[in-house]
């Protein structure tokens, strides 16, 4: 538990950097399992991008990303398409270009780890966005979809992986404070790990909202925070 001046040090840091919201969202669930999965321990503009970018172009999508007041439109890569053209962590290396394991050791290919966290989320009837944010409202089901997901190697400790899978598809209070997060907020004083730094997090985003027209998300603390450290690695 941090005492309130701490916490309140922390929100006054945070608003330097001025949290916004989300700008741009991925157009299919299966660019959002991508990313979640390769931009673990990874460069997210020179590994992740580039990986999204090239399955998409397979699949003859120009922009894999759109603004966030872009209307929805039908998922153009769904998870049973995806899976059908990508049998195999080999023909998914193929046109990802990148051969990253989860881990240095012990790791599998993200590759075979994309496709394994596709057929879970495939197995339990989700295909598409659409279906895959209404998972996130279904307690039954989405706790038997994390009982699943967690088997896939990479998981860690404290299912950081999972967490941005669920904030890329749309969850705006789940966080991944990864380890640049992490760092950033032990700069600033707060030993955390993983568990405790989403509940900072989200206590953060509820500070800055008080007094305001709008309500700060947990996604966007964690993003605005993630990009101050990434410009200072």
């Amino acid at each position: 538990m941090h005492r309130d001046e701490d916490l309140q040090r922390l929100v006054a840091a945070v608003r330097e950097l001025d949290p916004q919201p989300r700008q741009r969202r991925w157009v299919s669930v299966s660019f959002c399992v991508l990313d979640a999965v390769f931009s673990i321990g990874a460069h997210y503009d020179r590994h992740v991008v580039p990986v999204v970018g090239r399955v998409a172009a397979d699949f003859g999508v120009a922009s894999p990303s759109v603004p966030m007041s872009v209307p929805e439109s039908a998922d153009p890569v769904p998870l049973d398409a995806f899976l059908d053209r990508y049998p195999s962590s080999d023909e998914l290396l193929a046109v990802a270009k990148n051969r990253q394991n989860t881990s240095t050791r012990g790791g599998i290919r993200k590759a075979d780890a994309v496709l394994r966290y596709a057929a879970v989320l495939h197995e339990n009837q989700v295909s598409t966005l659409d279906e895959a944010r209404k998972l996130l409202i279904d307690d039954s089901r989405l706790n038997a979809v994390e009982s699943a997901l967690r088997q896939v190697p990479g998981e860690g400790a404290s299912g950081v992986r999972r967490g941005y899978l669920w904030m890329l598809i749309g969850d705006q209070d789940t966080v991944k404070p990864d380890r640049m997060v992490l760092r950033w907020l032990a700069r600033h004083g707060a030993e955390t790990t993983p568990d405790s730094a989403r509940l900072l997090l989200r206590d953060i985003a509820r500070e800055l909202s008080v007094g305001i027209d709008r309500r700060i998300t947990a996604w966007e603390v964690d993003h605005a925070i993630w990009q101050d450290a990434r410009s200072k690695h």
